[in-house]
């Protein structure tokens, strides 16, 4: 068959199948990436059938829905904002990167997987999914609740730490001396610094540059923009997912709400096109070997979630439920997570077995958290806590 005829049928298919599995996601009041990493795999490597046409077009797609992933979480934030919830979250954000990072890292030492694999795990089990728990705070009401600006500040922190992770990241991937790894941290730093400050000072600027009344001329600018600036970070050893949330942070405003309502049908398809990809490139023969060590880092990370979240919110004075709904909210792992285990999977240096563990991982966590955070409220006021009796005088 003529390969572009066998691309176009593939790709028609599987984008097909991912609007079914998006359709059967919001019936049973899931999120779809589970389903989608699921769809990867029985049409990838060692799968029911395997996609030979679209694995370029996935490669590419992939990349692209990474960068607006990342462009799309920016523009969820101000340079203001940001300062604001580190400020207020620090303590728990460093608490939560503690006990959410150290699992991962030790589970790749005790592996054999080394400092690299290590690095990358860490990683994998550190990063709460801001995408499902923003879905789950809305789908169940409780944007207003007292306990939500608690979680969304932690997810702040995990955001700005993920914006100088994801350059150490790609340093040691790509096998660069101690030299040039802190040669790449430095400049990550500063370009960092520096789209803060614009975003700070002249955030109107970069706002109106990109804006546009004509819809088509608004996306062509921003899709444009964001591939440029990932493209110009990329150049400079910077994560290109790094560059599209910086970029995303610069827009503020009015331009900010019309970025994120016009590019959302955009984001959605090349995500959900590198969530397939990632499971094209994944042999499902090898999940069951890693899958007890994923069953028991999942239930690790949940609880230190859980921990993370309980803490955070009784520090802000909220009562016990509103403790628990926190940190349920947390509990959830998915897109970036996926993302750095990608960056590390294709660098070719760490072994194939990381890729498995994580997709394991991020399929039981994915679907682990949204269910308690819908049920923690029920079982925590079921359970009979002990009640404190003021002492007589």
């Amino acid at each position: 068959m003529d390969p572009l005829a066998l691309t176009l049928i593939e790709l028609g298919a599987v984008v097909f199948c991912l609007g079914l599995l998006a359709r059967l996601a919001g019936r049973i009041g899931m999120s779809p990436i589970p389903l989608y990493l699921v769809g990867g795999l029985a049409f990838g490597a060692g799968g029911v059938v395997k996609l030979e046409g679209m694995q370029e077009f996935a490669h590419l797609s992939g990349e692209i829905g990474v960068i607006l992933l990342l462009l799309m979480l920016g523009l969820e934030y101000t340079a203001a904002e940001l300062f604001t919830g580190l400020r207020r979250s620090w303590q728990a954000g460093v608490l939560d990167l503690v006990l959410n990072f150290v699992p991962g890292a030790a589970l790749a030492f005790l592996l054999g997987w080394g400092l690299v694999g290590a690095m990358v795990m860490g990683g994998v089990t550190y990063i709460s999914s801001s995408g499902i728990a923003a879905k789950v705070i809305t789908d169940l009401g409780r944007i207003g609740n007292r306990e939500t600006p608690v979680v969304l500040s932690i997810l702040v922190f995990e955001d700005l730490a993920m914006a100088l992770y994801l350059p150490i990241l790609t340093a040691t991937l790509s096998g660069v001396s101690f030299l040039g790894g802190l040669t790449t941290v430095g400049i990550s730093l500063a370009v960092v610094t520096l789209v803060l400050v614009v975003a700070l000072r002249h955030g109107h600027h970069v706002s109106k540059a990109v804006h546009s009344e004509n819809s088509e001329v608004f996306l062509l600018n921003l899709l444009g923009a964001a591939l440029l600036v990932a493209g110009v970070a990329s150049a400079m050893q910077v994560s290109a997912a790094v560059g599209a949330f910086m970029l995303g942070i610069a827009i503020s405003g009015a331009t900010a709400h019309s970025a994120t309502r016009i590019l959302e049908p955009l984001r959605d398809l090349f995500a959900a096109i590198f969530f397939v990809a990632f499971g094209l490139n994944t042999d499902p023969s090898s999940i069951p070997p890693v899958l007890g060590w994923a069953l028991i880092l999942a239930v690790v990370t949940a609880a230190t979630k859980m921990v993370t979240g309980i803490w955070a919110a009784k520090r802000a004075g909220i009562a016990r439920p509103g403790r628990f709904r926190a940190g349920a909210a947390l509990i959830a792992r998915g897109e970036f997570s996926i993302v750095i285990a990608g960056l590390a999977v294709a660098s070719g240096v760490v072994p194939d077995e990381l890729a498995a563990m994580a997709t394991a991982y991020v399929l039981l966590m994915a679907i682990i958290g949204p269910l308690a955070a819908r049920y923690v409220e029920p079982a925590v006021k079921a359970f009979p806590w002990p009640v404190r009796v003021a002492p007589q005088t």
